[in-house]
């Protein structure tokens, strides 16, 4: 990816409307979570509902303490709500076993986190195919889609690298290009940005915008304005309910990307 590519704040056209609704990634309705902790019961999930439409771009945000973290879990099916129902497909985890939630993991999920959770004895390539390899699925095609995801994120000369002969920033490009190696029902982003630089932040929420115009569905966890600013929708949530639930206008999502774009103009200035 070129300079200019990655700090461009043009975004591709949106695809034409359509009178047919979309499709949903996800559904959740009135999920609720309670963990029993030293005697007292503690409410993390109060109720919250909403849809996220395929092709959406979700942003989560939320003070500590809010249930940020709790529907995070129950997202990436890593945990089941105590009540309330929560939809991929026609499959509604809360009645799923440990196996099933597992496989529902390795196929219509994919994982972005903070810390990139690439093994680092593997390569570029090798990480990029692990949700494939817990499914058997190792062949020649596969080892294609491996290299032609690792060349949409700009990694195509560093098939070999390992994660330590790389910088943050193309740590999480192989993190990106791994959550969509089983063309997922979304990507799940947890602090996608957390550990990077502003210049960096800015090639990675570039590359989630292009990842977006294509038809990918987002739902991302920050804390940070400026990055839930880039996305179409603001779910903010509050003592485990839904707060408020946001559109972000195209015209407030441009000036979000000009304003981090002029920011790290900015900032190579002063480093130059």
């Amino acid at each position: 990816m070129s300079t200019k590519e990655a700090y461009s704040t043009e975004t591709r056209p949106a695809p034409p409307a359509s009178d047919t609704p979309p499709r949903l990634a996800t559904s959740i309705r009135n999920l609720k979570k309670e963990y029993v902790l030293k005697s007292e019961t503690v409410r993390a999930l109060r109720g919250v509902s909403f849809d996220v439409p395929e092709g959406d771009y979700v942003a989560i945000m939320g003070p500590s303490g809010s249930g940020k973290s709790t529907l995070l879990n129950m997202l990436g099916c890593l945990d089941q709500p105590t009540s309330g129902s929560l939809l991929m497909g026609d499959d509604d985890i809360i009645t799923l076993t440990d196996d099933q939630l597992a496989d529902i993991r390795s196929k219509r999920i994919g994982f972005v986190f903070q810390s990139y959770n690439l093994i680092q004895q593997l390569s570029v390539v090798e990480n990029i195919q692990v949700p494939l390899y817990y499914q058997g699925r190792l062949g020649a095609a596969e080892l294609e889609r491996a290299k032609a995801m690792a060349e949409r994120v700009g990694l195509a000369e560093r098939l070999d690298h390992r994660p330590s002969q790389l910088s943050g920033g193309q740590q999480q490009r192989v993190a990106i290009a791994r959550s969509l190696i089983n063309d997922p029902f979304f990507i799940l982003a947890d602090e996608p940005t957390g550990n990077l630089d502003s210049v960096t932040t800015e090639e990675i929420l570039g590359i989630f915008d292009e990842l977006n115009n294509e038809g990918r569905t987002i739902i991302l966890v920050t804390h940070e304005d400026d990055v839930a600013e880039r996305a179409k929708r603001i779910i903010r949530l509050k003592d485990g309910m839904l707060d408020r639930d946001e559109l972000i206008s195209e015209e407030k999502r441009a000036a979000a990307r000009a304003a981090q774009h002029e920011n790290v103009v900015q900032l190579l200035a002063r480093q130059s």
